[in-house]
């Protein structure tokens, strides 16, 4: 029961976190759409981006909301989290020609290695609810042995 409370309290937050931060970007779309513009990456993947970035966050709280589909929406919100991850550290180590600007909402008000512990926070939650997961998860080859013998 107590491994129960915390999947789904590690899932709300999962929740949380894409909600608000994809439809901050949907709502403050031209700024948005700047922050995009203004980064150091290829120009052919901005237009992309503008729409794909708040699309993936708003799947995962969907895929989050349904038992059926939540374990794919956790790994894909770890690999959401490890991209953007990979990219703070790349702007804290200086790998970047300029630092772009940050993120809108409250975290907007993070410095860079604050935003890349929070990242990581969000990454280790993310691991031990996939985990928990699984062993939740019935092996169905293991059960349908089981019934033929």
């Amino acid at each position: 029961m107590k491994r129960k409370i915390a999947l789904e309290g590690i899932i709300s937050l999962l929740i949380l976190l894409f909600l608000y931060t994809g439809l901050t970007q949907l709502l403050a779309y031209k700024y948005f759409h700047g922050n995009i513009y203004n980064q150091p990456i290829f120009q052919w993947s901005k237009p992309i981006l503008v729409y794909a970035v708040p699309g993936a966050q708003l799947l995962i709280v969907a895929g989050l909301l349904f038992e059926r589909t939540r374990l794919k929406a956790l790994w894909a919100s770890l690999i959401l989290l490890s991209i953007f991850t990979v990219y703070i550290v790349m702007i804290i180590l200086n790998m970047l020609a300029r630092v772009p600007c940050s993120c809108g909402g409250v975290i907007s008000s993070f410095t860079w290695p604050q935003h890349l512990m929070f990242n990581l926070f969000f990454i280790i939650l993310n691991v031990i609810a996939i985990l928990m997961m699984k062993r939740r998860i019935p092996d169905t080859t293991v059960n349908a042995q089981m019934v033929v013998n």
